[in-house]
């Protein structure tokens, strides 16, 4: 599929982003794990939550649904064997799936395989594969990649393990697989990445302690079923934040946003930049801060941002990006070497399609150098989502300020986060 899009006057109204993807796939996960049925309202109905939900239903679990929420039926801490009805555990495009669903299995007392799709497939799973060994797990790889073959262990062992990298999927799948210790697990880690996992386990009723960036769990015999909300995603919120701000006589609210301190920083470097950015309507949903955000056009200053942001917006990297063309003076991006190993090189790809439009980037190792003021008057422009989803919805916001036609390749990518999305930004569209 590809989408034609065009230059806009202004963008304007009242909307409304769909639920966090992350807060979802955990909320599928821990509640499957539960005594007891829970509920998620608000959950993400997109690719990769789908996967999710699929995993966990071939392993026994009963999860039903409707246009707003999931009913999820737990069957407490030890699934059900999914080999014997001759199933894989398929991932498709979704690392999270991949990466927290092995902490879960190596503590049950079955083998497993999870497999993914062409891009999951080339994705590092040896930066979970070497603690979850550490904590007596059997896991086979093709090299550090997928498939992962797991023979499940009926205890693990409890370690102490310290990341440089900043990593949620990595902390979380070690934490996951914590619940099957023999007892306290602790996870550290240099910069402190998102903390849904950590949040939500709380919430379940396991005992989890914080202290600066090491999070300790406790074994748990039991979790306890919840009926949560799921906030709308900041990352899919980004996109129509960076629209407002780009482009000209443009003035948007955005409705039940989460506002967790360590997705946000996005938000904080804007303002920073001078962005017209107020948060709005401060409250907390199932243990997560959630706000309405009302955002404006803006004249931007460059600002060079590093390692000590990035975990707080490595999702909106892309879309930080193309703010970063449209502000005054040179942006440097550093610390960002992960986004060379996401669904796509997200550097080399971002670097490429932005040539395209005329805006002058350069690629680093670990980042971007980007001159700001850039004008995308190259018309008639064809651009290559890659089929990663982020780039495809940065693009699409690019057009909007873009003299003449854009089409975008692989457009229908968006389904893995945000199946809404071009109806959307059709509707704020003046």
């Amino acid at each position: 599929m590809e989408i034609k899009l065009r230059k806009v006057n202004s963008v304007s109204g009242i909307i409304e982003v769909p639920g966090d993807k992350s807060i979802t796939h955990r909320s599928i996960m821990l509640s499957s794990l539960a005594d007891g049925n829970s509920v998620v309202r608000n959950y993400l109905l997109s690719d990769d939550c789908s996967r999710t939900i699929e995993a966990f239903r071939k392993m026994g679990v009963e999860i039903k649904s409707d246009k707003t929420s999931l009913y999820i039926k737990g069957t407490g801490l030890k699934l059900t064997d999914p080999m014997c009805k001759n199933y894989d555990i398929y991932a498709g495009n979704s690392g999270t799936t991949a990466r927290l669903l092995s902490g879960i299995l190596s503590g049950q007392d079955f083998e497993a395989i999870i497999t993914g799709d062409e891009s999951l497939s080339i994705r590092p799973m040896q930066r979970i594969i070497d603690p979850l060994l550490k904590m007596g797990a059997d896991i086979k790889s093709k090299g550090g990649l997928l498939p992962l073959l797991i023979n499940g262990r009926k205890t693990l062992k409890a370690i102490n393990y310290k990341n440089e990298r900043s990593t949620a999927q990595v902390k979380s799948a070690v934490l996951l697989a914590g619940l099957y210790a023999d007892g306290p697990t602790t996870y550290s880690e240099s910069v402190k990445s998102r903390d849904h996992s950590e949040r939500m386990l709380k919430t379940f009723g396991v005992n989890v302690s914080v202290k600066g960036n090491s999070v300790t769990i406790y074994p748990t015999d039991k979790l306890v079923a919840q009926d949560l909300t799921i906030p709308g995603d900041i990352s899919s919120a980004a996109f129509f934040i960076a629209a407002a701000v780009i482009v000209p006589n443009s003035n948007l609210i955005i409705r039940g946003v989460g506002i967790n301190p360590t997705r946000s920083g996005l938000i904080e470097v804007l303002k920073l930049m001078g962005a017209n950015i107020n948060l709005v309507n401060i409250r907390e949903i199932s243990y997560e801060p959630v706000c309405d955000i009302v955002v404006k056009y803006s004249r931007l200053k460059a600002i060079n941002i590093d390692a000590s942001f990035i975990p707080r917006m490595i999702d909106e990297i892309p879309i930080f990006a193309l703010i970063a063309a449209q502000s005054e003076g040179v942006t440097r991006v550093s610390g960002a070497e992960e986004l060379r190993v996401k669904e796509v090189d997200r550097i080399g790809a971002i670097v490429s399609q932005f040539e395209k439009l005329g805006i002058q980037i350069k690629a680093c190792e670990d980042g971007f150098l980007i001159n700001g003021y850039s004008k995308l008057n190259i018309t008639g422009t064809v651009l290559n989502s890659f089929k990663d989803h982020r780039l495809a919805m940065t693009l699409a916001i690019a057009s909007l300020i873009a003299n003449g036609e854009t089409v975008i390749k692989d457009s229908d990518c968006v389904n893995i986060s945000f199946p809404d999305f071009y109806e959307v930004l059709k509707s704020i569209c003046n």
